[in-house]
């Protein structure tokens, strides 16, 4: 009886063991993990492609943003109306004072935004809610739309 006992005393005590090496490995693992995720090496937004975004019925063309200021180029894509804007917001970054018109279907015009906002150091992300501010010529109702902007800064 006293034999069996040790054996399985032995056995415990391997199986013991098995669980504590495997168990600190993962626990290992798991920090160096979170040391990563910490420091921004896994930071997914690194990766995702550059985009502009804007509701139906205008279309960003192009964007460029620097450490102190956007550029947007934004079209009316809907044939027959034509809209006026009056100012642009991104992000930190505003421009309020503007008259610009967009015929539906026209040329696409550009927008510089800012001149004084920070966004950001050179080859860091910048992501940033678009609002812009329009009357349509025909109705003259002011109106509001949002669009989202995630690029490179340059």
């Amino acid at each position: 009886m006293r034999i069996s006992t040790k054996l399985n005393n032995k056995k415990s005590q391997a199986a013991m063991e098995f669980l504590m090496t495997y168990g600190w490995a993962i626990l290992v693992v798991l920090a160096a993990i979170a040391a990563l995720a910490y420091f921004g090496v896994l930071s997914p937004a690194k990766f995702l492609p550059e985009k502009c975004i804007l509701e139906p019925g205008f279309l960003c063309e192009g964007h460029k943003v620097e450490t102190s200021k956007i550029t947007l180029i934004i079209s009316n894509t809907v044939e027959g109306r034509t809209v006026t804007v009056n100012s642009i917001t991104v992000g930190s970054c505003s421009s309020t004072s503007l008259n610009t018109e967009l015929v539906g279907g026209g040329p696409s015009s550009n927008f510089l935004i800012g001149g004084t906002c920070s966004n950001g150091a050179v080859k860091d992300r910048y992501k940033g809610e678009i609002v812009i501010g329009y009357t349509e010529k025909n109705t003259q109702l002011t109106k509001t739309m949002y669009g989202n902007l995630n690029s490179k800064v340059e």
